[in-house]
């Protein structure tokens, strides 16, 4: 589905990451993982084209994505499904009206039509009934799930999730990591997450890349869960298995 080959990511002569080569599986659920100021963010954006690289290539199924001129991105673009960090909701719009601009926008559709689609793309993340209320006066949850069926509107063949689980209760964050899974087998979609979150990560993740601060360069691709437990990078086993360690470690003194 995706590959990226010897992409360097930089702001002006800072480099944030150097020579990243990875690939994406149809239906993976591709986790971008790394400490702090990684970079994790600034990977997700040169995936959807708002960031060029410094060097290096992306494709799509075979196609050059970094090099096809702007004016014709939009045909990529269209297949992709994106949610920032907040759900990046229009406070001034109810959760319909947000989930059916990119209707209006990118389809013919009548607005009986768009109506429909919306309380059915509502009703797969659980929202049903929240029509008519605006951000403000549902949950942070509750805003991440409109914002994720925001970003299905267009039933995209890849979603981008960025920090979903991020100031979310523990009992939220597991409800929207299955909610994740249940889309990906329900659409077929393929995802990719920005998250540092070790419950998330290996809850539904079968694919990631660790971005490693030090080095400025990948330290592993491949399943976490094997990461964690087999990976030759010291840095890589004590991101994923930072958990073991604090819930071992011993009592402070009082």
């Amino acid at each position: 589905m995706i590959s990226v080959r010897d992409l360097t990511m930089a702001y002006g002569s800072f480099v944030v990451m150097h020579d990243l080569n990875f690939e994406i599986a149809e239906k993976d659920i591709f986790v971008i993982m790394g400490g702090s100021g990684c970079g994790k963010s600034t990977l997700l954006r040169h995936l959807i084209g708002l960031r060029e690289p410094a060097k290096g290539e992306i494709f799509y199924q075979g196609e050059n994505f970094t090099t096809t001129p702007l004016e014709k991105r939009g045909e990529f673009i269209r297949r992709f499904g994106v949610m920032y960090q907040s759900g990046a909701l229009w406070s001034s719009l109810t959760l319909a009206e947000n989930i059916a601009m990119p209707l209006e926008e990118n389809t013919q559709l009548n607005a009986k039509a768009i109506n429909e689609l919306v309380s059915y793309k509502l009703a797969l993340v659980g929202l049903s009934g929240y029509e008519d209320y605006y951000p403000a006066q549902i949950s942070g949850g509750m805003n991440k799930r409109a914002g994720i069926a925001r970003a299905m509107a267009l039933d995209p063949e890849i979603l981008f999730l960025d920090e979903p689980g991020a100031g979310l209760d523990p009992l939220s964050s597991r409800r929207l990591d299955d909610l994740i899974l249940r889309l990906r087998d329900s659409l077929g979609s393929t995802v990719v997450i920005v998250t540092h979150e070790l419950a998330s990560i290996f809850a539904i993740a079968n694919n990631s890349i660790f971005l490693d601060t030090v080095t400025r360069t990948q330290g592993a691709t491949g399943n976490p869960n094997n990461l964690r437990d087999h990976s030759e990078n010291l840095a890589v086993r004590n991101f994923l298995q930072r958990g073991e360690a604090e819930s071992h470690a011993s009592p402070s003194p009082p």
